[in-house]
């Protein structure tokens, strides 16, 4: 569980709320810091793509915090999306994985995307979407992150590119050598990341955005970098509400020397010399470093420096930023098992062995066999359970929301028991007019959820509380009432939702994410 809970897990892969009153013109250029920027008018929405916010992090740059853009003379294009950055594969991702990058892929990939009304009045609320992928594959220009739809509804919607693998996130003895002191290690993704916020703090008022109203979300890997910016001093003021899909919250997170240990092992799983210097690791093409084994993993690194304690560490001893805050899992997050062919028996050896007696009669008929409990495992041991704990831990401050998502297209029932890892998301934009071949085959109950959840997240944006169309009140999550809101072919709130369960994991795996031993 410890490896499982380390790898930031893979991606997959509002149309009843009434936009603002369209009385204004967006400028035809707006001027960013770096200079003046020409997007292209879809419709009713303005997009502008491709634009720096840092400067490439290649060369002397790799492996160092995040340098600002530099200037341009004249009009920059952003009407083509930049390159990805550089990634590995993940065995099994399939259909998803291919659907996660567009285009090339470079490290001048540090650039962000931007959805807008034409026309708007007034500052706008800004949601800023953080890919998954595992922090090893992925971007921020996959068609199912198009913005569309939340600028339809007054929304402006930024996503961006961070770095990855071993470019985002390694720490190595000789890159520790080389840091000054107090200058943070191994977490450059996160870095870029704060990079995009502060970038977004500066400009995003010359595209009509609020840079006082800003919500972050992600899924997945971007759930679980959402959940550490909320553990970072140097996030608060960068945003003002939070949404959580799928990210878990008691994530293994090594500290710098395991981190180094993992660091030179995955460079040499990827056939680089050991003892490069790093003027040889520097000057190596960036594809030297994709071909790491299956079972690295990466993600946030507690380096003493940035980062000084892990999510569940900074959630028990409420250091946080506290905003509002939505956190939430889909029904069948096991199915991310086999993305990453993980043996039943890997799974059940994680649990104590009281603690797997007492899931297998809490599972009951859900749990009979060895695999059918493995799946349930890894799906409230590395999902559920976390979400509803960050959950609970959040409600003394801001409010925070908890839900289940448990619809599935009508096209796929029948081939699914649940809602995949990522199946929200396409829901959460509404943006099946990017993915046409699909979109031809929704029913209007699909469209009907699509306007449910799409519609919460841009009430949520806009107002802080979450007012889902066509569904009942969503009450805010208190630990005594336990209550969620279950996304389903009848959308209502559950109460004690699977809490037997729950309550065992907590009492099995928290400990070991606190770093203390797991009591039985």
């Amino acid at each position: 569980m410890r490896r499982l809970m380390t790898i930031s897990l893979l991606t997959l892969a509002g149309l009843l709320l009434p936009a603002c009153a369209h009385n204004q013109a967006r400028p035809e250029l707006p001027r960013t810091a770096q200079g003046q920027v020409r997007g292209t008018i879809e419709g009713d929405v303005g997009v502008y793509r491709g634009i720096p916010y840092a400067a490439p992090p290649s060369g002397a740059l790799r492996w160092k915090p995040p340098q600002p853009a530099a200037p341009w003379q004249g009009v920059r294009d952003a009407t083509a999306f930049g390159p990805s950055c550089p990634q590995g594969v993940i065995p099994g991702a399939g259909a998803r994985e291919a659907n996660a990058v567009r285009g090339a892929t470079s490290e001048d990939c540090l650039t962000l995307n931007i959805w807008a009304p034409a026309r708007h009045a007034g500052p706008l609320p800004v949601m800023v979407w953080i890919h998954g992928g595992a922090h090893r594959i992925g971007s921020g220009s996959a068609p199912f992150y198009d913005g569309s739809a939340f600028a339809r509804d007054g929304v402006i919607l930024v996503t961006f590119n961070y770095r990855l693998g071993l470019l985002g996130y390694l720490a190595h003895p000789a890159l520790t050598a080389e840091a000054a002191a107090d200058a943070p290690l191994a977490n450059y993704g996160t870095m870029d990341q704060l990079a995009a916020l502060r970038w977004v703090q500066a400009n995003i008022a010359a595209f009509g955005g609020d840079p006082g109203n800003v919500t972050l979300f992600g899924e997945s890997a971007g759930g679980v970098a959402t959940l550490s910016l909320l553990t970072l001093p140097e996030a608060r003021g960068l945003f003002h509400k939070a949404i959580v899909e799928s990210g878990g919250g008691w994530n293994a997170t090594p500290d710098l020397a395991e981190a180094e240990r993992n660091g030179a092992a995955a460079l040499e799983s990827a056939g680089v010399r050991p003892g490069a210097s790093l003027a040889e690791l520097r000057a190596l093409p960036p594809e030297a470093f994709a071909g790491f084994k299956a079972g690295v993993g990466f993600g946030p690194v507690i380096d003493g420096r940035l980062l000084k304690q892990s999510t569940a560490q900074a959630f028990a001893a409420g250091d946080v930023v506290d905003v509002p805050l939505i956190i939430g899992f889909n029904s069948d997050e096991g199915s991310l098992m086999e993305s990453f062919q993980m043996a039943p028996s890997t799974m059940l050896g994680s649990v104590p062995g009281a603690g797997l007696a007492a899931l297998r009669a809490a599972y009951g008929a859900r749990g009979a066999t060895d695999e059918a409990l493995a799946r349930r495992l890894f799906a409230d041991g590395a999902f559920s359970a976390p979400a509803r704990w960050i959950a609970g831990r959040s409600a003394g401050g801001a409010p925070s929301w908890l839900y289940r998502f448990d619809y599935v297209a009508e096209l796929l029932r029948g081939q699914r028991s649940g809602a995949r890892h990522g199946g929200e998301i396409p829901f959460v934009f509404d943006s099946w007019s990017a993915m046409p071949a699909i979109a031809q085959a929704l029913t209007e109950d699909d469209r009907r959820m699509a306007a449910t959840i799409h519609g919460c997240w841009v009430s949520f944006a806009k107002t802080g509380v979450p007012v889902c169309p066509g569904a009942p009140a969503w009450p805010a999550y208190a630990p005594a009432s336990d209550t969620l809101l279950d996304f389903a072919a009848v959308t209502a709130p559950r109460t004690g939702f699977d809490k037997p369960i729950y309550d065992v994991l907590e009492r099995t795996l928290l400990p070991r994410a606190l770093g203390a031993a797991p009591r039985r």
